[in-house]
């Protein structure tokens, strides 16, 4: 034994590193292995060493053919999210509106996979849309092609989680509830669902509960157009297509429409026309200017309603309010002017008997002057006097004597006298005939400014109109006030 040991020591002698060659070795072997692990990790580093590991190219037909899933049965569920954008526009009579939206889908793919941290902690890459699966979404409202352009990138996860965002300008319809208009408030759907895929291969979730997204929208929300964006709900469903059913994500959003403009651009200038059609009775009836003034007014309200019927649809199953707001103030304007019509047809009734008791006083007034100058002419024309008294003097001869002179002087002026006394008679007689003539002549001018019986008749029916015509009018404006507030939204 005492042999071995010395052996051993003489080996140790003969070579100086003795054990230690051994544990040298292994320690540049690790160290080697080390610098190899950070030369590979740092060659694995770019997002085409993940796409190289992934074998993800545009020619690869694994990842864009097919649904991702690795059994049939298996179903791919699609997260969808939804915020509004802005209302770029609601067309009443085409029953349709344009919206603004962000899109946000996600869905899982069960053949990408890999470890991040062999990637230097890359857990996400972005690549073209064409190079994988997407879900063919369509929404059943959608009436035009989508003008937007669509987002050319995906966004894949190192869990295998795909995400899609994009923006789209949707038309699509919405059936119109007009009844209130201007106060209305319309409720419109979105209806996203597959196209060809059933409920048991695609599934489409919520992400966001519906005060978020309404509270999300309100914060996104650019542009409103003429409406106030009040909220957006969403349920998910189930609908039958024919052979197979389908998952379907709804969303319904709800605005308000500004009523201020139509207010002061269409109900108070309809309001104005009523008060001046009732102004209108201040204004005389005996001439036409008061019929001309109710019938540009009834014109006016006209106009008006050919502007309301280009902006309603005509496929409304109710009278809309307004609608009957603008007839019922166009009755109430055609009953005025019907009673106009009527007032003066009566008072033109008047008209013919003034015009006969005018030609009575037109003759009286003749005859009387024909008398007047008959007297002033018997009683001061001094010729027919001189010679009369000329013929009582010559037919008095010279021969006869003094007193015979004075006898047939005495004679001549009695005769006179009786002559005299005759016409003065005459005169009186003319006279009072005269006077009764003018008394009539007086009495029919006095009666000239005395309003005729059918006058008097179309004041008490302008009285009357008037008082019913303000109350009809303040009942109705009452009664369609409140159904405009109180009617509950469709």
């Amino acid at each position: 034994m005492q042999k071995h040991f010395q052996t051993a020591q003489r080996r140790r002698e003969a070579h100086p590193l003795g054990t230690s060659f051994p544990v040298m070795r292994l320690t540049g072997f690790y160290c080697l292995l080390l610098i190899t692990d950070v030369v590979d990790s740092e060659g694995t580093c770019s997002y085409q060493d993940v796409l190289n590991h992934l074998n993800l190219t545009k020619s690869t037909e694994l990842y864009s053919m097919t649904r991702p899933v690795k059994h049939h049965k298996s179903t791919t569920r699609v997260h969808l999210q939804m915020a509004i954008y802005g209302i770029l526009d609601v067309r009443e009579i085409d029953q349709t509106f344009v919206l603004y939206v962000w899109i946000y889908m996600s869905w899982g793919n069960d053949h990408i996979r890999w470890n991040q941290d062999k990637f230097c902690g890359l857990k996400h890459v972005v690549v073209p849309t064409e190079v994988l699966w997407k879900p063919d979404l369509t929404i059943e409202e959608m009436t035009e092609k989508d003008k937007a352009p669509p987002s050319p990138y995906l966004t894949v996860t190192h869990q295998g989680l795909i995400e899609l965002r994009n923006d789209l300008m949707l038309v699509s319809t919405c059936r119109m509830q007009v009844y209130k208009f201007p106060f209305d408030i319309q409720s419109c759907n979105l209806s996203f669902k597959s196209a060809v895929y059933s409920d048991d291969e695609i599934k489409f979730a919520a992400i966001l509960n519906a005060s978020k997204f309404t509270e999300w929208s309100r914060e996104v929300m650019r542009i409103q157009y003429e409406w106030l964006f009040l909220n957006m709900t969403v349920h998910e469903k189930t609908v039958n297509n024919l052979s197979y059913n389908q998952s379907m994500i709804v969303y319904t959003i709800t605005m308000k429409r500004r009523s201020v403009l139509y207010i002061a651009n269409f109900l108070l200038p309809i309001m104005f026309f009523l008060c001046l059609d009732l102004a209108s009775f201040l204004i005389s009836d005996s001439g036409g200017e008061k019929l001309g003034f109710k019938v540009t007014v009834l014109l006016a309200v006209t106009v008006m309603q050919l502007i309301l019927n280009d902006i309603l649809p005509s496929s409304s199953d109710r009278i809309p309010l307004i609608a009957v707001y603008c007839i019922g103030m166009f009755g109430l304007m055609m009953l005025s002017l019907l009673e106009t019509i009527l007032v003066m047809y009566l008072m033109g009734k008047d008209f013919p008997s003034q015009d006969n008791e005018a030609d009575t006083n037109q003759s009286l007034s003749e005859d009387c002057g024909d008398k007047l100058g008959k007297v002033v002419l018997h009683n001061y024309d001094p010729e027919v006097k001189n010679s009369a008294r000329c013929g009582c003097i010559c037919e008095v001869s010279a021969d006869e004597p003094p007193s015979d002179m004075l006898a047939l002087d005495r004679e001549g002026k009695s005769r006179r006298l009786a002559e005299e006394s005759s016409g003065l008679e005459k005169i009186l007689h003319e006279l009072k005939g005269l006077e009764k003539t003018l008394n009539l002549l007086l009495n029919s001018r006095k009666e000239e400014g005395k309003p005729g019986y059918w006058t008097m008749v179309t004041k008490t029916i302008n009285k009357v109109f008037f008082l019913f015509y303000v109350t009809v009018a303040c009942l109705f404006l009452a009664v369609i006030f409140t159904m405009w507030i109180n009617a509950p939204d469709e």
